[in-house]
C-alpha cells in the first residue's frame, strides 16, 4: 500500500550541502514515484539555507521550509517538523548528504509492509561507512553498547539520527522532550519500550564533504545520560501505562 512520506531535514547554515541532500531524495524518490513532501527545518541559521530552500520550493511545491522558534537546538527542530509534516510516516535525516536516500526506499518499504518503524544500523554485515571520525567512532560504540545492555535489546545504532516512525508511532512517544541531538535516542528508545514494532536494516554513511558539524560532543554527555535514564525509569516504573494499544 503507498503511503505519502514527509522527510524531516533539521539545518543549521548547511548552505554548502542542502540542495544535494534534497536534489539526492528528489532523484531517488522519483525512481519509485512516491507521493511525499521534504521539510527543511532551519535551526536559527544564518547563512542561505533558507533562500536557497525556497528557491528550489517554487519549482517543486513538495520542498517547504519551515524557520524554528528560538529556543534552537537539533531536537527543537526536529520537533517543529514533527508539527508540521503531512505524512503517514516521517523520515528523519541529516543535511549534510551524509545519509544514503536509497536507504529511505528500504524504510518506507517496511513500514509499508506493516512494521511501525524502521531503524537503520552503520555497524555490521553490509553497511558502507566513509571517514567516520575516530573518537566520535569509539564514543558512539561505549554509548551504544551500554544503552543496548540497559535495555536488553540487539539495537546497536541507538544514537543515529536517519530513521523512520510511522504517524502512529510519532503520535505514541510524544511529548518529545529532547532539545538537543539526545532526541535522536529518545525517539527510538520510547518507541521500543513502547512495543512499537520496528526493524533494523543495513545503511551506509559518508562523512560530510563541506562544511562543519553542529554536534558538539563535549556538551551531549549528560543530555544523553538523562534521557536514556529517563526512558529506562519509565520501563521500570510505569512502562505498562505508555505502552502501544
Amino acid at each position: 500500500m503507498a503511503r505519502f512520506v514527509s522527510v524531516i531535514i533539521p539545518s543549521k547554515n548547511e548552505e554548502l550541502n542542502i540542495q544535494d541532500t534534497v536534489v539526492g531524495i528528489r532523484k531517488e524518490f522519483a525512481t519509485h514515484s512516491f507521493d511525499y513532501e521534504i521539510i527543511v527545518v532551519n535551526d536559527g541559521g544564518t547563512d542561505r539555507t533558507e533562500q536557497i530552500v525556497c528557491a528550489m520550493g517554487i519549482h517543486d511545491s513538495r520542498i517547504r521550509m519551515i524557520n524554528n522558534k528560538p529556543p534552537y537546538g537539533f531536537g527543537n527542530a526536529i520537533r517543529k517538523g514533527l508539527e508540521e509534516y503531512k505524512g503517514d510516516m516521517a523520515i528523519i535525516t541529516m543535511a549534510d548528504a551524509s545519509d544514503d536516500p536509497r536507504d529511505m526506499v528500504q524504510y518506507i518499504r517496511k513500514v509499508e509492509s506493516g512494521y511501525d518503524c524502521c531503524f537503520g544500523s552503520r555497524w555490521g554485515k553490509g553497511t558502507v561507512v566513509e571517514g567516520y571520525p575516530l573518537l566520535k567512532l569509539i564514543l558512539n560504540r561505549i554509548v551504544n553498547r551500554f544503552i543496548g545492555i540497559f535495555f536488553g535489546i540487539g539495537y546497536n545504532d541507538t544514537t543515529n539520527a536517519f530513521k523512520c516512525y510511522s504517524r502512529k508511532a510519532i503520535d505514541g512517544i510524544k511529548p518529545i522532550l529532547s532539545r538537543h541531538f539526545n532526541v535522536t535516542v529518545e525517539l527510538p528508545l520510547k518507541a521500543i519500550v513502547r512495543g512499537y514494532s520496528y526493524e533494523v536494516i543495513a545503511t551506509s554513511w559518508r562523512e560530510r564533504r563541506r562544511g562543519k558539524t553542529s554536534l558538539k560532543l563535549q556538551e551531549m554527555g549528560s543530555r544523553y545520560f538523562f534521557i536514556i535514564m529517563y526512558v529506562l525509569l519509565e520501563k521500570l516504573l510505569c512502562g505498562s501505562d505508555y505502552r502501544k494499544s
